[in-house]
């Protein structure tokens, strides 16, 4: 299924899953890697936490499903985990007006707060956790039923609505998401004596499908 640039893959299994309480289906986030390759912030806090916008990636990320009705979140947490449990505690300091009363014993009271209708569950797997094995560590929160999971550092235009319809339709083990990869430079067609026989600039079509996460499983 072609929605814009993004494609839907089913993987193949042996048996339908099962796809019940849509709405309330369970958004595992993985938060747990080092960011080697943007090391300048990464060192400092967890990549999901880079900010854009003056709020995290991973809130972006929490957004987008939140705005299609899914706002139940397992974060597989590892990396500076604690920033990411400290940053939830204190998700009222971020959002709203706070007035600290010292009269009052330290009495703290938010104004105006907006509280988003999430329930966050954040879990330590682990630093050198692989992807199965972060999974396999909040598997008691999220049970046998079927479950969306995404990356902690990467935002996509998708329809989660059309997503979850595919996946639902195709009854397939897992489904992913899929985007083309723009290729970068210019493309030479070289015949079989080395001749050029054309060049095509920056074409979409010669970029790779690549796995841009948004999966149901």
């Amino acid at each position: 299924m072609l929605v814009g640039r993004t494609v839907f893959a089913g993987l193949q299994a042996g048996f339908r899953c099962r796809l019940t309480g849509v709405k309330n289906m369970k958004v595992v986030i993985l938060a747990g890697g080092y960011g080697t390759r943007i090391s300048e912030e990464s060192k400092f806090k967890p990549k999901p936490m880079i900010e854009i916008g003056g709020m995290p990636i991973l809130w972006h990320i929490m957004k987008e499903y939140s705005y299609y009705g899914f706002n139940d979140f397992v974060i597989c947490a590892g990396y500076k985990q604690h920033m990411i449990k400290e940053w939830f505690a204190d998700y009222f300091l971020h959002t709203s007006d706070v007035t600290f009363d010292f009269t009052q014993g330290n009495e703290m009271i938010v104004h105006d707060q907006h509280a988003e209708p999430w329930r966050v569950t954040v879990v330590d797997t682990g630093l050198n956790t692989m992807t199965g094995g972060r999974i396999k560590r909040v598997q008691k929160y999220i049970g046998n039923e079927t479950f969306m999971m995404t990356y902690g550092d990467g935002v996509c235009d998708v329809n989660i609505a059309e997503l979850v319809k595919f996946h639902k339709q195709h009854g397939k083990l897992a489904t992913l998401t899929a985007v083309v990869q723009e290729q970068q430079k210019g493309v030479l067609d070289i015949g079989q004596d080395n001749a050029v026989q054309a060049f095509r600039e920056k074409s979409v079509n010669d970029g790779a499908i690549i796995n841009a996460g948004y999966m149901v499983l």
